[in-house]
């Protein structure tokens, strides 16, 4: 009987970029002179870069030629009706906003619904959105379902809403809700997919209270993939079919295009509601730009455009999610704890498990950071303490349920030999677990300290 074919990539490599190693001794100094915080390194001191998964992605040869294809005018742009054109045949809004980036389109977003004092209740927020919430002196509320905090539980939708707490949200905050959202899929949960049964059901909570429902979109591919791998009854849909049926549920999209778009800038904010388009395009000529551009070239919106239409291919959506599995399966044999099941987008160390006598207010999943690019040039990113920052009436650490280090994989960018190297470097790490010792602060910023912070070994 002949043997099954293995899976390759769906694609072939025809333009490579050279990386070095460099000893651990220059990577001991590097972190030190960047007050351990990886964000500091500079990318060639590097040698397998997962801090994000955000505008790393490799782009096709499809929107390369796009590229060369970009109309640069400042009103009018063919590419913005492209872009137009792509998020209405994928996502179906009416009305499109070009942005910078994704955090733009939440900020134009929250200008025009949130006043200060109001909630924004979300699956989990993750930085950006809260920060943005913050900034506009609202409160973020995370109602996840239980289930998200429990590292090893084998749940397949651990990005779900909890529909009980949101409800009862809801009736006792009415009139304090300008909008609820949820993230697909909930990186602060660990990459975890939220179901489309329960985006439904948000949903229906949401307009019986008369609420705009919005979805948090980056990786909305990602876990439609899921969706088709997890729940009864899509298994037959295609991609672009359940992410139809996702969006339809909903009122609008923030939208990171440096995810599931495959480019390396952009975003943009999609809306029924004309009103709310029109307030939110008037502000976004003055912090992004004309309409039809949004502080993007033509050239970039073109790339948006295709990319969206090739994020939904299930054969690169099975290579992608394939090879995140790859790395958390390398990982459970070497008995490293990470968080279950394994996400979309990246591998979560879980450094409550991995480093247990570091307490929380010393940063654990930074420490755990720091050792691994030490021990293997590989940097990761701490999704902890200090990236949930401070709880702004008490001033205290606003400790998350959840210690992570997320190993976030670029897309189309790494081969399956890097992540044995990183797999490698992770054990090594857990078998000298007991020599690392926790950080603390030297510098904290106010907003968003993950980015800035500089820390000392304790």
């Amino acid at each position: 009987m002949p043997r099954s074919l293995p899976q390759a990539e769906p694609f072939r490599i025809k333009v490579v970029e050279p990386v070095k190693m460099t000893t651990r001794e220059e990577r001991a100094r590097k972190i030190e002179s960047a007050g351990f915080n990886l964000f500091g390194l500079k990318s060639t001191e590097v040698y397998i870069d997962l801090l994000t998964d955000s505008g790393t992605s490799a782009m096709s040869d499809n929107q390369w030629a796009g590229i060369m294809l970009g109309d640069e005018a400042y009103a009018g742009s063919k590419n913005f009706y492209n872009l137009q054109a792509a998020v209405q045949e994928t996502m179906g809004f009416a009305h499109v906003l070009p942005t910078h980036q994704g955090r733009a389109a939440e900020h134009l977003l929250f200008q025009v619904l949130l006043k200060e004092g109001q909630y924004v209740p979300n699956n989990m927020h993750f930085d950006t959105t809260k920060g943005h919430v913050l900034n506009k002196k609202g409160l973020p509320v995370d109602l996840v379902t239980a289930e998200a905090y429990d590292a090893t539980s084998p749940y397949p939708f651990k990005g779900d809403m909890d529909l009980q707490k949101l409800e009862q949200f809801l009736t006792e905050h009415h009139a304090q809700v300008p909008l609820v959202m949820i993230t697909i899929t909930c990186n602060s949960g660990g990459g975890q997919p939220v179901s489309m049964s329960n985006i439904r059901a948000t949903s229906q909570i949401a307009r019986k209270f008369k609420k705009p429902f919005f979805i948090d979109a980056c990786r909305f591919a990602e876990n439609a993939f899921f969706i088709k791998q997890r729940e009864k009854g899509y298994e037959d849909k295609t991609i672009l079919e359940i992410v139809q049926e996702m969006f339809s549920y909903a009122d609008g999209c923030t939208m990171s295009a440096k995810k599931d778009a495959l480019v390396n800038i952009g975003g943009f904010l999609a809306l029924n509601d004309f009103e709310v388009y029109q307030v939110a395009s008037s502000l976004g000529v003055l912090f992004e730009g004309f309409p039809t551009y949004g502080g993007l070239a033509g050239r970039d919106m073109e790339a948006i455009a295709r990319g969206l239409r090739e994020v939904v291919e299930e054969d690169y959506l099975t290579y992608r999610i394939g090879q995140v599995k790859y790395l958390g399966d390398k990982l459970l044999d070497y008995g490293v704890p990470i968080i279950e099941p394994i996400g979309g987008h990246a591998v979560y160390l879980d450094a409550i498990r991995f480093l247990p006598h570091i307490p929380q207010h010393q940063f654990p999943a930074q420490a755990l950071g720091v050792e691994l690019y030490i021990e293997g040039g590989v940097r990761g990113v701490e999704i902890g303490t200090c990236l949930a920052g401070r709880n702004p009436s008490t001033g205290d650490h606003d400790y998350p349920k959840l210690e992570m280090l997320r190993l976030t994989i670029p897309r189309r960018v790494y081969t399956n030999r890097h992540m044995d190297v990183i797999a490698v470097a992770c054990a090594n790490v857990y078998e000298r677990r007991e020599q690392i010792g926790g950080l603390e602060f030297t510098y904290e910023s106010p907003i968003l300290r993950h980015f800035t912070a500089k820390f000392k070994r304790m």
